[in-house]
């Protein structure tokens, strides 16, 4: 979880502690000890760290951690990089003016921390794990019959029914032993391979449970997911705005001299063709081998036509000799 190299990082702060004349350790001031035993869990593209301790480490690209935990950060990682640092480098290594001043700036730094976890503040979903050690019968016979989760909800010891008392903490049970949490993949296949990949992996996946409709799947992946991507980078790229390469200054119009009029550097662009035509091939393929219906498919060829009439030049065409006969 944590990197040899950052523990560096802690000590450069340190040092510039001691420069500062801060206290390291006093009556009642036992920060610095403390500091180097306790870690900050920091979920992706939050602000809010939650104090924790590490009891061990994993060959896993992943972090295990108390459900109260996970639920307290307000965020699931969905494969996204997780932090766990050292409290003392949150505490010593922080000050606003590293932050940028830019939309998102104030992400992924620990501007508060939540010293104490309680049950009834965190996420709901957290609620819902159950913590018995084996399962009434009354359960499986409604499993039989297909009945509504809520009818079992008493036969089912949860955490939500344990809010405001002492056992919300403590006799959590299990049905079924491991000799290792980790005794699994060590890595995520979501963070592996192209996005086609993944993607037909999961519909490969579909296609072995009775219980999914494939064809209703693949619908909700364009309209949902892809057809919006596409849409949205589409209008961007007709209001970005253009970087400099050297300085970094964004312009909303291309400048007269063509430079960037602050140091003289290169212009690009923010959004590019690649980014807006990226899942269209993608779309096409997957709409044609599973059953999607015409409307679908056809929003699918209009925007297609609109990327087209984007791109594509009219006037400028790449012909060959035998295109004239």
């Amino acid at each position: 979880m944590v990197q040899p190299g950052s523990f560096a990082v802690p000590l450069a702060g340190l040092a510039a502690a001691f420069a500062k004349g801060l206290p390291w350790t006093g009556s009642g001031n036992w920060w610095l000890l403390t500091s180097l035993v306790l870690f900050l869990s920091l979920a992706p593209h939050t602000s809010g760290g939650v104090l924790c301790r590490l009891i061990g480490y994993t060959p896993a690209k992943a972090c295990f951690a108390h459900p109260y935990l996970i639920a307290a950060r307000r965020r699931n990682c969905d494969s996204d990089e997780d932090c766990v640092m050292l409290l003392l480098d949150g505490l010593v290594n922080f000050s606003r003016s590293y932050l940028p001043d830019k939309r998102g700036g104030l992400m992924d730094a620990p501007l508060v921390l939540s010293t104490r976890v309680d049950p009834n503040e965190i996420d709901k979903e957290a609620h819902n794990v159950d913590l018995g050690t084996s399962y009434a019968y009354e359960v499986y016979e409604a499993a039989r019959r297909y009945a509504h989760p809520r009818e079992v909800e008493k036969f089912v010891d949860r955490v939500g029914s344990r809010i405001g008392k002492d056992s919300q903490y403590e006799g959590f049970g299990f049905t079924h032993s491991v000799g290792g949490i980790d005794a699994s993949p060590l890595v995520s296949a979501y963070g592996e391979g192209t996005m086609e990949e993944k993607l037909r992996k999961q519909l490969g996946l579909m296609a072995k449970i009775r219980a999914v409709d494939v064809n209703d799947v693949v619908r909700k992946i364009v309209v949902h997911h892809l057809l919006p991507d596409m849409i949205g980078n589409l209008g961007q790229f007709s209001k970005q705005m253009l970087r400099c390469v050297k300085c970094n200054n964004n312009f909303r119009r291309i400048p007269l001299s063509g430079k960037c009029p602050e140091c003289g550097g290169n212009l690009t662009l923010t959004v590019h063709q690649a980014s807006v035509r990226k899942y269209l091939e993608l779309s096409k393929r997957i709409s044609e081998e599973y059953d999607v219906s015409n409307y679908l498919k056809q929003r699918i060829g209009l925007l297609e036509e609109a990327m087209d009439s984007l791109f594509t030049n009219d006037k400028t065409k790449d012909m060959k000799l035998d295109d004239f006969f």
